[in-house]
């Protein structure tokens, strides 16, 4: 049987190979995105968590052997911190109440999610990583986690801290921004993963930022990198019209010149090419 064969859909997929170092098969997981709570999908290989992301022309498919794969989007699979993704159902899963710090909670308690099998394929990752962000109490051989906040928003600030040095060494546009610009632009990258209440509010108000700057420039709302009804759907959410599209597409573009140098517009690099042949 042809590669093909028995395929309902096919695509192309930019990830790390981990036929030769990796041990185990990577696999897709449906999970809720941290901001939005939109069943999201992500890849998972070899204790690697990543999100996926995707580009789509006007018109455009793929050539793969002497199969043509009508698709014509190209999707990249990025490494995440699992801790953005983990951080929403940590947090519902102590149950705080006012000022109650919560309940301590066993691990495979708090990665159960209705609807969602994938988190419990975390379970390895999760007792790692979360414990950076959460009170821990062993009794005998259980553990039991409680999210701390003050331990999340240290976490929040460190990352806001590390953005902050590194845009500068991004681009040149970027060396040139004031001190305050650059702090806004690595608050807003961190804030694609988290919900407003508590932890934007948190954050804004620990690095003496106004709230209701970030809220006005998320306005236009980036497309999720890949929300598909299963964990290997591969189906983007689909705009609602071309002003959407071109709204959405554009706004994919001006976040990616932020985070990636000497970058090019991939429409470019295939016109180019087209009429370099011609």
């Amino acid at each position: 049987m042809a590669w093909w064969e028995g395929t309902k859909e096919t695509r192309v997929l930019i990830a790390r190979d981990t036929s030769t170092g990796g041990k185990h098969v990577g696999k897709f997981l449906s999970l809720r995105h941290p901001r939005t709570g939109n069943a999201t999908c992500y890849l998972y290989s070899d204790g690697l968590l990543q999100e996926l992301h995707w580009f789509k022309q006007s018109y455009g498919s793929w050539f793969l052997g002497d199969y043509v794969c009508e698709d014509g989007r190209l999707y990249t699979a990025t490494p995440v911190d699992p801790v953005f993704i983990l951080l929403p159902i940590f947090e519902e899963a102590r149950m705080k109440k006012g000022n109650d710090p919560g309940k301590f909670r066993q691990l495979d308690e708090i990665i159960y999610i209705h609807g969602y099998p994938g988190y419990q394929s975390l379970s390895s990752i999760a007792e790692k990583t979360m414990q950076v962000v959460c009170d821990l109490k062993e009794v005998g051989s259980t553990k039991f986690f409680r999210l701390n906040d003050l331990k999340v928003l240290k976490w929040l600030c460190y990352k806001v801290h590390q953005l902050k040095q590194t845009l500068p060494t991004l681009d040149e546009n970027y060396a040139a921004r004031n001190e305050k610009d650059t702090l806004f632009d690595a608050i807003s990258i961190v804030g694609e993963y988290l919900k407003v209440e508590p932890w934007m509010n948190l954050l804004c108000n620990k690095l003496k930022l106004n709230l209701q700057d970030w809220t006005n420039a998320q306005n236009t709302e980036i497309l999720p990198p890949s929300a598909g009804s299963g964990p290997g759907s591969f189906n983007p959410a689909q705009e609602n019209s071309s002003t959407d599209k071109k709204a959405a597409r554009t706004t994919r573009q001006n976040k990616k010149a932020k985070v990636e140098k000497d970058s090019q517009n991939i429409k470019d690099m295939f016109s180019r090419a087209t009429r370099k042949r011609g």
